[in-house]
């Protein structure tokens, strides 16, 4: 990298900056601050969709999934969850969004449950998207210290990585802090352009850079079956259940595979569920839908922009392909020698886990010579692409990583967890608390980002599976409250707080795929709040139909 690419990178990051400064006259009102005034377009939020679920971790990480040892397409089974979940959604929930004057989506649980409810959905949001996004933010960093330490080979990794994550912190506030819900929607716009030039200029180098070009890559990606896609996980498989608070274990033997995250069945019915509850009940998307004025608008954003993460998926699989033909892990003697390889990686474990446990020397050379999936494409980016390539592709990253939840973590908590204790107050005084809390939540990503360093999982599978751990349970509801009209608030709270406690025992004692977890979450809630429904009184008349699709306006 030259000094050309550090200043595109550091243009972009500056303009972005001074681009949600100069929205901050528009911003008078919640509603401003929020929702935009519902007049942003609903192309612009179609473009804010696919900016906001393709996040550095998409960015970097999907490449890695088909670089990686036995890696292919088959990640596109869960994509294919995703645009069914998308019709769902529209068919579903979209229309009951635009019943009233909503500011987060989790102000229809009160309505249809009550406050209880509604304050434990929107806690949980708050948790789930400050963890995911402080990993989000901790990925970023990682490239900006890759990019620093191309030009200071002798400055220490973990305090650039450290420096990094408060410098992108700091310009995440201030462009959320000042702009609003509207700043962040128009910023997705540029970035959207930004990330999808970027990686269309990787992908042309690297073909460029490989012996026999594009046609050599895809030759050796089929000889190395990185273009399987279907997996229906047919065969028999051990379980070993563990038991909280013992040792003893329960074995038993089952004709599918649960334990896999990419087979048909996972990713069809599973990222259907997963979809439904992170665009459908998760403020961070559907806030992007109130930003319009009817429903058939936001459902053609969402539909829209499903189309284009599809083909952006395949085009990230692609450069995964292109990588491994240009690395060329394969032709290296380590690369079928785990445990040497394990030990080149993992010096610490050379003598240890790398010769006694060959399933850990196996997973962990999964992405040999790279320490991680999402470590092979910055690797390249920061060493092989030309200047100012480079840099458009470095800020390309930061693109797909500054899409900020400040403001809907900030409308969810001053909306349904500060208001209901401070009523009647000037709107000025919530807009005056929403700016300190847009600056709280940066901060609290900021330590997330800190703290989840010395984690070594594999980026991608963190984040998802900690989204899709809580939000089972809060999707559940969603579904209990539009099928279920019987049922009251109290078994819906317990189907809730049921659903949580099965999913973290699921979490750490099972070895259940991640891509179940909220079709299961959200099972144990409709189920136990059903089961419940028939021990307390039946939900008033008057509450029963604010969650069905054809329900009063």
């Amino acid at each position: 990298m030259q000094t050309l690419d550090l200043i595109i990178i550091f243009g972009y990051l500056v303009g972005i900056t001074a681009f949600g400064i100069w929205f901050a006259g528009k911003q008078e009102t919640t509603r401003d601050y929020f929702v935009g005034d519902r007049s942003v377009p609903w192309w612009a939020i179609a473009a804010s969709i696919v900016a906001t679920e393709t996040s550095t971790i998409t960015f970097i990480s999907v490449p890695g999934v088909a670089f990686s040892r036995g890696g292919n397409f088959q990640f596109l089974q869960l994509v294919m969850g995703y645009m069914l979940g998308r019709v769902v959604i529209s068919l579903l929930f979209i229309p009951s969004y635009f019943r009233g004057e909503l500011l987060t989506v989790y102000q229809l649980l009160e309505r249809r449950f009550g406050g209880r409810i509604k304050m434990l959905a929107a806690a949980l949001f708050v948790v789930m998207r400050n963890i995911a996004d402080g990993i989000r933010l901790l990925l970023t960093a990682i490239v900006l210290a890759a990019v620093y330490t191309a030009f200071q080979p002798q400055a220490n990794v973990v305090t650039v990585t450290v420096a990094s994550i408060v410098l992108l912190g700091a310009i995440m506030i201030v462009f959320t802090y000042y702009g609003g819900m509207e700043a962040v929607i128009w910023v997705e716009v540029v970035q959207l352009g930004i990330y999808l030039a970027g990686a269309l200029a990787a992908a042309f180098v690297l073909a460029s850079a490989i012996n026999g070009g594009f046609g050599g890559a895809v030759a050796l990606g089929g000889q190395f079956a990185k273009f399987d896609v279907v997996d229906f996980g047919l065969r028999q498989t051990p379980y070993a259940l563990s038991f909280p608070f013992t040792s003893a274990t329960f074995n038993f033997t089952l004709p599918l595979d649960l334990t896999k995250s990419y087979t048909f069945f996972a990713g069809l019915v599973g990222g259907c569920f997963l979809t439904m509850s992170t665009h459908g009940t998760d403020q961070y998307l559907v806030q992007r839908y109130l930003c319009t004025d009817r429903p058939r608008r936001a459902a053609a954003a969402l539909l829209s922009s499903g189309a284009v993460v599809f083909a952006q998926f395949i085009g990230f699989l692609f450069i995964g392909v292109l990588l491994f033909a240009f690395y060329g892990p394969h032709t290296s003697p380590l690369y079928a020698d785990f445990a040497a390889a394990c030990a080149q990686l993992n010096p610490t474990e050379a003598a240890g886990r790398c010769l006694s446990d060959p399933a850990f020397a196996k997973a962990s050379t999964a992405t040999f010579p790279f320490a991680g999936g999402d470590r092979v494409f910055p690797d390249f980016i920061t060493k092989h692409m030309p200047s100012g390539l480079s840099g458009l592709v470095v800020a390309a990253i930061f693109a797909a990583a500054l899409s900020s939840s400040l403001n809907s973590i900030a409308a969810t908590a001053v909306n349904d967890l500060y208001r209901p204790f401070r009523p009647q107050r000037p709107d000025r005084h919530y807009l005056r608390v929403s700016h300190w809390l847009t600056l709280l939540w940066g901060l609290v990503q900021i330590g997330v980002a800190v703290v989840a360093m010395g984690s070594p999982s594999a980026a991608l599978d963190k984040a998802l599976s900690i989204a899709s751990l809580i939000n089972g349970p809060v999707l559940g509801v969603f579904l209990v409250g539009t099928f279920l009209r019987r049922v009251s608030e109290p078994p819906a709270l317990m189907g809730m707080v049921a659903s949580l406690i099965v999913m973290l025992y699921v979490r750490f004692y099972t070895p259940l795929a991640w891509t179940w977890y909220v079709l299961l979450g959200s099972s144990v809630t409709f189920l136990v709040a059903w089961l419940a429904g028939y021990a307390f009184a039946p939900a008033p008349a008057e509450r029963r139909d604010e969650l069905a699709p054809g329900g009063a306006e």
